[in-house]
């Protein structure tokens, strides 16, 4: 009795063993992304880029994700260059980088909101809207990027 008692549990650690050394290389290979603009699983790693907008550090990450979009033609890159344009203040750059991020997914829902953004900061309220409306057709529950730029809209109009 005592011995099938030990193949047991020796089974049940056998199992929980390849268990974790199954998910443990999974969860290691996959970049970790500071996530509401990342839509794609096929983007590289942007962890770095998304430090430096974080950090507020818009030329770095723009020399970086100029590099990126080389050998990248994927629209979480291209959203990002667009926001990073943004930031620094070349709305016309953005604005191409927005529309070529909207051709490869056209539902991407970030770079939804960040054209919607630019064109509230370049008083083009009819386009902001637009977006708006797309956005409403893409979470019809509601979604963060839905609420951000409902309230840059709300905040343009009651300046």
């Amino acid at each position: 009795m005592k011995q099938s008692y030990l193949g047991k549990h020796a089974l049940y650690g056998l199992l929980g063993a390849i268990a974790v050394l199954t998910v443990v290389p999974v969860a290691t290979i996959m970049p970790a992304y500071a996530v509401d603009d990342i839509e794609g699983a096929d983007a590289p790693d942007l962890t770095a880029v998304q430090a430096k907008i974080a950090a507020k550090d818009y030329k770095g990450a723009l020399a970086e994700l100029r590099d990126l979009a080389q050998d990248n033609q994927q629209a979480d890159v291209y959203n990002l260059l667009g926001f990073t344009l943004r930031k620094t203040g070349d709305t016309a750059t953005a604005l191409t980088y927005y529309n070529k991020a909207l051709e490869l997914k056209p539902d991407h829902k970030a770079a939804r909101e960040y054209l919607g953004e630019l064109y509230v900061e370049t008083g083009d309220m009819a386009k902001a809207k637009e977006q708006l409306a797309s956005l409403q057709k893409l979470c019809p529950a509601g979604c963060d990027e839905l609420s951000d730029l409902q309230k840059a809209i709300d905040t343009k109009v009651t300046q």
